[in-house]
């Protein structure tokens, strides 16, 4: 449980995941928030199965509509609306938000690089990677959501504008746009249409980013791929950048069975595989499929998947562990 600052409800209500201290709370939030902490306890086993439905209730309890800023570490901060669905998660200081892509960017952090953080939606790599602690690293941050961008750049401006964001959806061409679907903000799709729409926004490729110069070649670059269900697109449309000193980091979600994102990039690319393995605590190569069906434990939890063909960078990997807290 937290410990409770509720002397000035009018201060902005803070979580330090580090220290577990609260601020800014009144007493009806501060018990919203441990309840929100108790279920994600009780949930994490089970890949947080059921967990939203307990911060639907607990959103219910809470009496503030403020954002909650959850300070990540001394250098990070992450704001989100309180009992988000999502990311309250991140109120469990126990939690590990995909570890496999912390434990690489934990170790990466004395190495120079840029992070193109594809699907960024509220920014949360964004944040961690241009922090201190990570190597106050070169983010740009991009995001299709309308919404979700708004959202991203509070928390640019939150953090002293360290990141550009770009609101548009990540395609196999640059060109066209696309509309966003969906009712769950970690998981809106873009769905490419012919003309202009309201709210559509223009689709990009990486490699298209490059011709733009919003993207660097010559440097070493870490590539994260969330884009639901576009993945292979977007690999297509980065086929120049993923010749250089880059690692691309991909989503394989774990409602696929079929593994279609690591199967384009075995059959498809010169590129080398890595999964993170939370039984070997760290990145075990991917030569067949087979490793997949048994860490893609849970339909309904997102995978990731690194691919490289950069020397440097599988070294990184395969010297990288993780602890779990």
């Amino acid at each position: 449980m937290s410990q409770v600052d509720t002397a000035a409800d009018a201060r902005q209500l803070v979580y330090d995941r580090e220290s577990g201290k609260l601020t800014g709370a009144g007493l009806l939030d501060a018990m919203a928030i441990g309840a929100l902490q108790a279920g994600s306890a009780l949930t994490r086993p089970f890949g947080h199965r059921g967990y939203s439905l307990g911060c639907r209730a607990g959103s219910t309890v809470a009496t503030s509509e403020r954002d909650l800023v959850v300070r990540l570490n001394s250098d990070a901060l992450f704001a989100m609306p309180l009992a988000d669905t999502y990311w309250s998660r991140l109120l469990n200081n126990r939690y590990d938000y995909e570890e496999e892509i912390e434990a690489l960017l934990k170790s990466a952090a004395g190495l120079q690089y840029t992070l193109v953080d594809c699907g960024a939606n509220f920014g949360y790599w964004s944040v961690l990677a241009s922090s201190a602690p990570f190597g106050r690293h070169t983010v740009l941050a991009i995001e299709a959501s309308p919404k979700n961008a708004v959202r991203l750049d509070i928390n640019a401006h939150l953090n002293g504008s360290r990141f550009r964001c770009l609101n548009a959806a990540i395609g196999g061409k640059s060109g066209g746009y696309a509309r966003i679907t969906g009712r769950k903000h970690e998981a809106f799709a873009a769905v490419p249409i012919e003309h202009h729409q309201h709210g559509a926004v223009r689709i990009v490729s990486l490699d298209g980013l490059v011709d733009e110069g919003l993207i660097d070649p010559s440097g070493r670059t870490i590539i994260k791929l969330d884009v639901e269900g576009l993945e292979i697109a977007a690999l297509k449309g980065a086929e120049g950048l993923l010749t250089n000193e880059s690692i691309v980091i991909c989503e394989d979600h774990g409602s696929d069975r079929t593994h279609a994102v690591s199967r384009h990039l075995l059959a498809n690319t010169a590129l080398k595989v890595f999964i993170f393995d939370p039984e070997a605590r760290g990145y075990v190569p991917v030569v067949t499929t087979a490793v997949l069906d048994r860490i893609k434990r849970y339909k309904w939890v997102g995978y990731n998947v690194f691919a490289t063909s950069s020397s440097l960078w599988e070294d990184q990997l395969l010297s990288t562990t993780w602890k779990s807290k």
